[in-house]
């Protein structure tokens, strides 16, 4: 299931909005479930990513591939063996006087037990991380 969540409009460019998406690790600094995120190759297209996410007493580490389609979009995906499937994408959109951010995110997790618990709030964790990165870009970017 995919599942699109938008941010509204931000009075910030879209290139500051993908900056602020592709800092990988600093994601541990503003969202909660994220433990650990490690950048093991970067290119100016593409990012090899190591990530610990928790749930509770529950954690896993992951890798994904970032491919950078500057400033506008951004498509993530794992071949991990913890996923069925995983993919996410930023697009990042001008409007004018700022950008607005579309999240979408599909992911099935292997493990029944682990999809139950991680994935259980699946809408509400994509809000989440919308809002999360909202609050960032206003701390680091407004006047």
């Amino acid at each position: 299931m995919t599942t699109c969540i938008e941010s509204g409009h931000l009075p910030y460019t879209t290139s500051r909005l993908f900056d602020l998406v592709a800092d990988v690790e600093r994601y541990p600094e503003f969202l909660p479930w994220v433990i650990e995120a490690r950048i093991r190759r970067r290119t100016d297209q593409a990012l090899l990513v190591d990530m610990t996410i928790a749930a509770g007493p529950i954690r896993r580490r992951f890798s994904s591939t970032g491919v950078l389609h500057r400033p506008s979009r951004i498509d993530i995906s794992s071949d991990d063996p913890i996923f069925e499937r995983f993919e996410q994408r930023w697009r990042f959109e001008s409007d004018g006087d700022g950008s607005n951010i579309v999240y979408c995110v599909d992911f099935r997790l292997r493990s029944r037990l682990l999809q139950l618990v991680m994935g259980a709030s699946f809408a509400d964790r994509a809000a989440a991380t919308v809002a999360a990165f909202r609050h960032r870009a206003n701390r680091l970017y407004a006047p």
